[in-house]
């Protein structure tokens, strides 16, 4: 099962997150059909989405979006507080040859010169909205710079997604490390070190390491953790609110529907669902207006 914890080491002067997103990731590539390269940029993109939605409140939700003017195209995902994430990409089918590294090359799918935001409904009126320039692609270290740059907190971000020979998902997940205010320069050191010796994130998680011994692996020590959140695919599209949507069009463009197709198919970006309004539900609608 896929969830996220929350915990903090070092006498507090650290907090961590860790996910295990397979699954979820999982659903997301059957979804929509994901090649493996659109695959591991869309994952890390929900991953990172889930554990910065756990940092909001309440009924609090956020989108990522990312447009690094690569082939892949936009990278959209939604995540809030509950552990629910949603995501799509413009063209699903990116796949390239591995890269030096022998891993995926997420980066020349993502694109390098282009921004990511992370806009915040934090049910006020206004809109809170972060936007930092992509410093590499590979967006590990794209979440990093805009922890760092535009919410001012130090961090550390891994996500990552390994691939099955079929496509599938072999193994999902990511971790967030950040220094709180007053962190000593010896708790930053030893940080820093088993940062730079830990496996990569995807390769822990295939190991069948839980979101807390990653924790463990990545940060030294037991963290002490505060709350486990289960984390899944989840999407709030529905009918009416397609239906909402048809209405908002107005008579014109529901009148010519009816008289061209005699119906009116909607599909949901973020989880390929499809909705079909018979001429008799277009006339429904119509009549509302």
């Amino acid at each position: 099962m896929d969830y996220l914890v929350k915990a903090i080491a070092y006498d507090g002067k650290v907090r961590a997150y860790a996910a295990r997103t397979t699954e979820t990731i999982h659903e997301a590539q059957r979804r929509h059909n994901t090649w493996p390269t659109a695959s591991a940029a869309l994952g890390r993109t929900m991953t990172a989405a889930v554990m910065l939605g756990s940092m909001l409140k309440g009924e609090d939700k956020l989108t990522v979006k990312i447009e690094g003017g690569g082939p892949i195209g936009a990278i959209v995902a939604d995540g809030n507080a509950k552990g629910e994430v949603r995501g799509y990409v413009s063209n699903p089918h990116v796949h390239f040859d591995l890269n030096e590294q022998g891993k995926l090359d997420v980066r020349r799918a993502v694109g390098t010169s282009g921004t990511l935001s992370v806009v915040k409904d934090l049910g006020m009126r206004e809109l809170f909205t972060g936007q930092v320039e992509i410093v590499s692609g590979e967006l590990g270290e794209d979440f990093t710079y805009y922890l760092v740059s535009s919410e001012q907190v130090p961090s550390s971000v891994g996500v990552g997604v390994l691939v099955n020979p079929d496509n599938t998902i072999l193994a999902a997940g990511g971790f967030i490390i950040q220094l709180l205010p007053g962190t000593d320069d010896a708790t930053i050191t030893k940080l820093e070190t088993n940062l730079s010796k830990v496996e990569p994130i995807s390769k822990l998680i295939q190991k069948g390491l839980t979101p807390e011994e990653v924790l463990s692996a990545v940060l030294g020590e037991e963290p002490e953790v505060l709350e486990t959140v289960p984390v899944r695919f989840a999407c709030n599209c529905s009918k009416e609110r397609f239906a909402r949507g048809i209405i908002g069009l107005g008579k014109q463009e529901i009148q010519a529907m009816i008289d061209e197709d005699g119906k009116a198919e909607a599909q949901c970006h973020f989880c390929n669902e499809t909705y079909l309004f018979t001429k008799e539900e277009l006339e429904a609608l119509l009549n509302e207006i």
